[in-house]
């Protein structure tokens, strides 16, 4: 168990992991899963490990990128809850001037065709924005 506890803090000081990708990271190195699950809770308990504060430097992290919708998948993957992905964006600040910085920095200039506009609102789409967000950025764009 100490073995498994020096690794989990060796990987920690590098970085914040949520507790589902921490538990992926030690499971081949610990003998049974009653030991692993031992050493997260312990770690939460010193509150060397949280969920809460992995999204919060996560969103920090990729919030001026993305929008909320890839953020909230990306969070749900990593096996972070519901609440504390809830609590966790609004640090990303406004999705509408997050997604018109990055239409501005990618495009720069208002779409000529119905088709450039559609492939400008499917690239922000990807990225994570609201169908309401790119509206709401695109606005006025197109005068």
């Amino acid at each position: 168990m100490p073995d498994l506890r020096v690794r989990a803090l060796q990987l920690l000081t590098r970085r914040d992991y949520s507790r589902a990708g921490l538990q992926a990271k030690l499971a081949p190195h610990a003998e049974s899963a009653e030991e692993l699950s031992a050493v997260l809770d312990a770690l939460q308990a010193e509150r060397l490990l949280s969920d809460c504060r992995y999204a919060t430097q996560r969103v920090a992290a990729r919030g001026r990128r993305y929008g909320d919708a890839r953020l909230r998948q990306e969070l749900r993957q990593q096996g972070v809850s519901d609440t504390d992905i809830a609590a966790a964006l609004p640090e990303a600040g406004d999705e509408t001037e997050r997604c018109r910085a990055i239409w501005t920095k990618k495009f720069g200039r208002p779409p000529e065709t119905a088709e450039e506009r559609g492939k400008q609102m499917r690239f922000l789409q990807y990225r994570g924005f609201s169908s309401d967000a790119i509206r709401r950025a695109m606005q006025g764009v197109d005068e």
